[in-house]
């Protein structure tokens, strides 16, 4: 293997797949990556078996050949140079010449690297980017980070026939629901994956730089083919909670909010709550909102809200730190809290609908 390549354009392609290369793991393998080369083109590869990316590299092909590069060391010695790169293999070592600077690196044999996964018979459906970047984002915050419930800790994408397409996230305190139109598609058969929030954080990456994406969805793998990059991840097994059957739309005491306002109220007075469960009383008056929080070792705060509410007064807990999660994914200016006891759970959604979207959250309120 011998080629010349732009610094750029294999600088952007390492920094990429930084998280998905395992670092510690048992395998020496997976803190490289296979870069391939062919008489016509070039890719590299990366994986923690879980996650796949394959994405294409342009390059000045002199000789072909595949070898797998430590990926850590390689993007620092990248990131470094000041000049285009020539990178040559000579048995076990990698040589890398860049202006007067060379290095010379260790690498592996390609055939020890882990074969692509296989996505069989799949169905393909076409999304724009802007879709599911958003769909995601508005979503992966409420997903679980270690739960004991594995499905948990990522995101269900739903798909209902004809033209929903449905993404939730939950860890069992708090849910997070996106819901929009896919446009110029009509399913036939409903499909529902889980999809790691590990993995979908490092898509998130590589769809900043596309225009469309395609999903194929297999029976264990999901691939994401975005404009010649290919973005492959194993579903997570489990049954997802029924979110629908969870979100109590029909709360009849409703505030409706000016959503910074209200992230800005939660701040203050969280400064001085107790660190484990962050918590905020919320004092519910006609057209008022008095958010308060103690900590016997530390003091008092208390903050007061102009609000838009007119039902019976309420006082519930919160977490704050799950309700500016929420609220922070709110599109508009103003926020709608639906309301009914204590201690059941709150909805909250946007004050105008969007034409496009619809996004709903729930948060499970703390006993006071």
């Amino acid at each position: 293997m011998h080629v010349r390549i732009k610094k750029v354009e294999i600088q952007d392609k390492l920094s990429k797949i930084q998280n998905i290369v395992e670092k510690k793991s048992i395998m020496p393998v997976l803190n490289h990556f296979l870069m391939d080369i062919t008489a016509n083109s070039g890719y590299i590869l990366a994986t923690d078996l879980e996650t796949a990316v394959k994405q294409p590299l342009k390059v000045e092909i002199i000789e072909p050949g595949k070898a797998c590069i430590p990926a850590k060391k390689f993007y620092e010695i990248v990131r470094e140079l000041d000049e285009d790169i020539e990178i040559s293999l000579q048995e076990k070592w990698l040589k890398i010449q860049s202006g007067r600077s060379n290095f010379r690196l260790a690498v592996m044999d390609s055939s020890e690297f882990p074969v692509w996964p296989q996505i069989g018979d799949a169905s393909r459906i076409n999304f724009s980017r802007d879709l599911v970047l958003t769909a995601i984002d508005k979503t992966i915050y409420a997903s679980g980070e270690a739960d004991a419930r594995y499905f948990l800790n990522g995101l269900l994408f739903h798909l209902k026939s004809p033209d929903e397409f449905h993404v939730v996230g939950t860890d069992g305190h708090r849910l997070a629901h996106f819901q929009a139109k896919i446009e110029g598609v009509n399913l036939t058969d409903e499909k529902k994956v889980i999809l790691s929030k590990k993995a979908l954080t490092e898509l998130r990456k590589f769809l900043s730089d596309v225009e469309a994406v395609s999903i194929f969805i297999g029976k264990t793998h999901v691939m994401f083919e975005l404009d010649g990059i290919n973005f492959l991840t194993r579903m997570i097994e489990g049954n997802y909670p029924d979110y629908e059957s969870v979100i109590p739309r029909t709360n009849e005491k409703v505030a409706i909010v000016d959503k910074n306002l209200l992230i800005a109220s939660l701040k203050r007075v969280s400064v001085l709550s107790r660190e484990r469960q962050n918590a905020v009383r919320t004092e519910w008056t006609e057209d008022l909102l008095v958010l308060s929080s103690s900590d016997p070792e530390l003091g008092e705060a208390r903050d007061e809200l102009a609000v838009e509410y007119q039902s019976d007064a309420i006082a519930v807990g919160f977490n704050a730190k799950y309700l500016i999660d929420s609220l922070e994914k709110i599109s508009s200016d103003k926020a709608k809290i639906y309301m009914k006891e204590p201690e059941r759970a709150v909805y909250i959604t946007e004050n105008q609908e969007k034409d496009n979207f619809i996004y709903e959250s729930v948060v499970m309120p703390l006993r006071l």
